[in-house]
């Protein structure tokens, strides 16, 4: 059954897609609103009857995840603003920004070749940030995507796990391969791979390189440090774009270090062609206490 308990899954199906499904026999009807998105509909449950086929117990839960998460908590936060999608991912679902910090990055990476995007986890920036860069690959408008994080433990603990340097670098790099993978099938995303379309690699590997006809992401860019983000903002090469994102509220360097978002977003602002977004609590896409806990904690910052 891919309807759900008590059709939980239609329900919130119905809601995302704009529709109504009507599940009696011999098959389901399906009624489209204003802003149906049948086409998405029709994909996400064909993905769905094969999970189901397999024998896995289908959840709301389960199906918000192969979504992309949940919607926003206020439905009219959108309200008047164009929110065209970006790219569907390998669901058929569309890709769209959710809150209104979401649409300011979608514009600003339009209008500007460095985009600064600072906020706590759970906004979505860094998912939306790699929707925007295999969009632009999938168009044409860039010949490739890097990837880049910085590997923060080097120098303590990747000496003493097991495997070759890319097995040691892996868990460091997950969360962007994650967000591929939802994005992408896995035959077309193994091919950018293996041509070198897409890179994903710790930020020492961009050290003396330029990046041309690119479209770069530096993802946990607080836990640079300065030299590492001036090395990294000079890779740039010609027709390239790159997106920056952090939370600088996280930073794990040594103490007393500086970060290198935090330093650059301070030396950079008002240079033209540079951007700056700040999500905060209210962009939270994640369960209803994420964006309490962060409020609570923003106050707490607030009274020291």
């Amino acid at each position: 059954m891919i309807s759900g308990e008590n059709e939980a899954v239609f329900r919130l199906l119905e809601s995302r897609f704009c529709v109504e499904i009507q599940s009696r026999l011999p098959g389901l009807t399906v009624v489209g609103g204003k802003d149906a998105d049948i086409q998405g509909l029709f994909a996400i449950l064909d993905q769905l009857k094969v999970v189901a086929r397999n024998g896995d117990i289908l959840t709301a839960a389960e199906v918000e995840r192969l979504l992309g998460g949940p919607q926003p908590q206020n439905v009219h936060e959108l309200d008047g603003i164009p929110t065209e999608p970006i790219i569907r991912n390998r669901f058929g679902v569309a890709i769209a920004p959710k809150t209104r910090s979401q649409v300011e990055l979608v514009k600003a990476v339009a209008k500007n070749d460095v985009i600064f995007a600072k906020g706590p986890a759970g906004t979505g920036k860094t998912f939306l940030a790699v929707a925007l860069a295999v969009a632009s690959l999938e168009n044409r408008e860039a010949e490739r995507i890097c990837l880049v994080r910085p590997a923060v433990e080097a120098g303590e603990t990747l000496g003493f796990l097991p495997g070759d340097l890319k097995e040691k670098i892996a868990p460091y790099l997950r969360p962007i391969q994650d967000s591929l993978s939802e994005l992408l099938p896995a035959e077309k995303l193994r091919r950018y791979e293996e041509s070198g379309a897409i890179e994903v690699a710790p930020l020492a590997y961009m050290r003396g390189r330029t990046l041309k006809r690119a479209f770069i992401i530096l993802d946990e860019a607080q836990n640079t440090t300065v030299a590492q983000m001036k090395m990294f903002l000079t890779r740039l090469g010609p027709h390239s774009k790159a997106i920056i994102t952090g939370d600088t509220s996280q930073v794990d360097l040594a103490k007393g270090e500086e970060s290198g978002l935090k330093h650059a977003m301070r030396i950079l602002s008002g240079i033209h062609g540079i951007a700056q977004i700040t999500f905060g609590a209210t962009d939270v896409l994640r369960h209803p206490l994420v964006k309490d806990i962060l409020l609570a904690y923003e106050q707490k910052e607030k009274r020291k």
